[in-house]
């Protein structure tokens, strides 16, 4: 099977009647919600869904919102290339969830914002809190029009899918149910799409392994293929992915996402509780949990089917994230709808992400660059918050045309997101964590921390790192069965790698001196050197302009009553017996004898007459 050819336009009306009818569910959701709260006045109730939601859809659309098309197919064909030791993640997502629900969590929550920046003019100032909301407007438009081009471009190459179609579609069902519904409808439409993923998955994988011959085969190719690199702890910065870079800077990474990205926080304090929001983020932990699973599986599937002849270098297709969709019609083709099922898990990914992004966007929109300066009822907010999503949904639509004309720039837009994250995060720790933080140290910290961290993600841009660095696993073609028009497509997909790696060598003598250092390092590590710079510079600049003498509300700040932590020692430290009474030598009677010499005296001690604690 893995030595045939897929042919490029195999996609059955069946397939086509699957991914529609997820888009006619998602669709309908945004209907039934506008109905139900038709009756809704304020923006707040369109916003934060009347902060009246519970636990389980919460966390369940938590794990949707950034398990995008690009978790479907690019983390199987990481796995592929790099190894399976990106499972690392596992550890990151579980930190991640503590800090957020011990740190964040309590402070937002307790303030009832509707938009995370709101608190960056509480704590700091106005022009902090604009900084921080224009740069998160613009890297989420960014990364929406990329997350919902990129996976379409995949599949339509792969499948034949007509591109523009499932992007415009996509697009407009996506806004159609954020602005109808409103974040009610983005929560149970994430539910809905996360079952989709989930069930994508697990249709390639069910296949694979049948065709494999079980589980353990899978395992046993992927540990001979050096793929299960779990072992791989190695403390040097510069390696793409070993334990250290992902656990630490896959950490940092996400609690930017989780703890302060306006598109979770807005989820977790939309809850009806605190202990409802804090279970939310618990059993999101499941669920990336179970994604991540999916997507490591399906990575080592992919290699065990395709182990013996690579498709990426036979030219069968022309880049990673299309592997996955060429496993698909490989292995799935001959079921009608299961191809389709799983392009509808991959634009169920998108959708998750978009919705969340359009929802988010539009209450940044309201709750900082609108309201601050008008005089509006909330009835006319809702009105605005709708019209808001309208709008940017057309947007990220847009904003997916001009990705299709970005190509090798698509990388780049991705790195920035998590560029922009590390420095924020350092404004809202200096926030939280630091009361002698002032707003000229703030904007200072994010102003250099953004610096630094796009010094160094564009740097690594212009130069790569090393192969011995990233260090992709070994593929082969030999078990290919290459006939004369495939070898042409494989000469053709072939030479320009040659041709990059002859250019490469022209420039090597040209290098910066960083390249080979700080432009090197992992690029997971891009977002903790933001967050670090940032605290330090934030820090520094406020103790040199008087930040020691400020005095901050300590509903600003973290306080020990709002973490599990300090309830938890308290119940230990009032449950516990402790002894009360204390020892009291001087009501013990001695009875003396012999010679009062001090050095030969002899004390004969009655306990009866003596009182100890009991």
């Amino acid at each position: 099977m893995s030595g045939d050819s897929v042919a490029v336009g195999s996609f059955l009306v069946a397939d086509y009647a699957v991914f529609a009818l997820m888009l006619l569910v998602s669709a309908a959701v945004g209907v039934y919600y506008a109905w139900v709260d038709r009756g809704q006045e304020s923006s707040g109730d369109f916003l934060t869904g009347g902060r009246r939601l519970t636990a389980l859809p919460v966390s369940l659309s938590l794990t949707a919102s950034f398990m995008s098309a690009i978790t479907v197919l690019s983390n199987p064909a990481e796995v592929y290339r790099y190894g399976a030791n990106i499972g690392y993640y596992g550890l990151a997502y579980a930190l991640t969830m503590v800090v957020t629900s011990e740190i964040f969590l309590p402070v937002f929550y307790r303030l009832g914002i509707t938009s995370t920046y709101e608190y960056l003019e509480l704590r700091f100032s106005r022009a902090t809190r604009l900084l921080g909301t224009v740069l998160f407007i613009v890297q989420t438009i960014l990364y929406t029009g990329v997350v919902i081009y990129a996976p379409a471009l995949a599949l339509n190459q792969v499948t034949g899918m007509d591109l523009w179609g499932a992007v415009i579609s996509t697009g407009v069902v996506c806004t159609f149910y954020c602005t109808m519904g409103g974040l009610r409808a983005v929560v149970w439409t994430d539910v809905f799409q996360l079952g989709v993923m989930v069930a994508g998955f697990l249709s390639v994988i069910i296949r694979s392994v049948v065709v494999q011959g079980g589980i353990l085969p899978v395992i046993s190719d992927a540990q001979d293929g050096g793929r299960l690199n779990f072992g791989d702890f190695d403390t040097n910065p510069l390696r793409r992915h070993t334990f250290w870079t992902v656990t630490i800077g896959g950490t940092f990474i996400w609690i930017s996402i989780y703890g302060i990205n306006q598109a979770q926080v807005q989820r977790y304090i939309s809850c009806k509780s605190m202990t409802h929001a804090r279970l939310s983020l618990y059993i999101n932990l499941v669920g990336l949990w179970s994604i991540l699973l999916c997507s490591v599986f399906a990575g080592m599937c992919l290699f065990s089917v395709y182990k013996k002849c690579d498709p990426w270098t036979a030219g069968r297709v022309s880049q990673p994230d299309q592997l996955m969709p060429y496993l698909v019609m490989d292995i799935l083709g001959d079921y009608p709808g299961l191809p389709g099922l799983f392009v509808a898990a991959a634009f169920s990914g998108s959708l998750s992400t978009v919705s969340s992004s359009i929802s988010a966007l539009a209450a940044v929109t309201v709750e900082d660059l609108i309201k601050p300066y008008t005089n509006m009822s909330e009835r006319h907010f809702a009105w605005t918050s709708k019209g808001l999503s309208l709008f940017y949904g057309v947007l990220c639509i847009g904003m997916a045309g001009l990705a299709s004309l970005m190509g090798g720039a698509l990388q780049a837009v991705i790195s920035i997101f998590g560029i922009i994250g590390g420095p924020l995060l350092g404004v809202f720790t200096l926030g939280v964590f630091c009361p002698m933080a002032n707003s000229n140290g703030a904007l200072s910290g994010l102003v250099s921390g953004l610096v630094m961290s796009l010094w160094v993600g564009i740097g690594a841009q212009i130069y790569p790192p090393p192969p011995e660095m990233s260090r992709p696993l070994s593929l082969t073609t030999e078990g290919c069965n290459i006939t004369d028009a495939e070898s042409l497509n494989w000469t053709s997909g072939a030479l320009p790698q040659l041709a990059s790696i002859t250019s490469a060598s022209h420039h090597i003598h040209s290098k910066s001196l960083l390249a080979d250092s700080w432009y090197s390092v992992s690029y997971l590590y891009f977002s903790p050197i933001g967050t670090i710079t940032a605290v330090s510079v934030g820090l520094l600049v406020s103790l040199l302009t008087g930040g020691w003498k400020r005095k901050v509300e300590s509903r600003l700040t973290l306080m020990k009553e709002d973490t599990n932590l300090y309830h938890l020692f308290k119940f230990v430290k009032d449950k516990v017996p402790r002894r009360t009474g204390e020892l009291d030598l001087t009501r013990c009677r001695e009875e003396k004898s012999g010679s009062t010499n001090l050095a030969f005296h002899d004390v004969q001690l009655d306990l009866t007459k003596c009182s100890f604690p009991t």
